[in-house]
């Protein structure tokens, strides 16, 4: 058992694990860097943004929850409350955040996309994956 804390990099077996700070409304909760002499895998979710950045990922596992119009769309036509809009932008990545994140990030060697933890009412996978293959020029997969 490792105790997990944000910066403190452990070791699993071949992987450097650094654990990273988020922004999510749960107790110290992280995003994990893992890097093995080959692959540097980012895997991120439930979180508002990722105020870090990375060099040198080859793949990118990542939350893209909502998308901001949709969310608009479900709270004008009642679907959606707005303190639960409140909730979900506060805690969750929206596709707009996402795309800020990946300019800012070296995406060089990235050889693909993961996104992570889509809302079934506030997100369009299709939409979603040809975006940001658009923005990339990365394969990009919906899990």
């Amino acid at each position: 058992m490792h105790i997990i804390e944000a910066l403190a990099q452990l070791q699993i077996g071949p992987w450097q694990v650094l654990p990273f700070d988020t922004i999510h409304n749960a107790a110290e909760p992280v995003g994990f860097l893992l890097a093995s002499e080959k692959e540097k895998l980012l895997c991120v979710t439930d979180t508002a943004y990722i105020k870090h950045r990375f060099r040198g990922l080859t793949h990118i596992m990542i939350e893209c929850n909502y998308s901001k119009q949709i969310l608009d769309q479900n709270v004008r036509s009642g679907f959606t409350n707005s303190e639960l809009k409140r909730l979900i932008i506060q805690n969750h990545m929206s596709l707009e955040t996402l795309k800020e994140m990946l300019r800012a990030n070296d995406l060089s060697q990235v050889q693909e996309i993961h996104l992570l933890h889509l809302s079934d009412a506030n997100a369009d996978a299709r939409m979603f994956k040809r975006e940001i293959e658009s923005l990339t020029g990365k394969p990009v997969k919906i899990a």
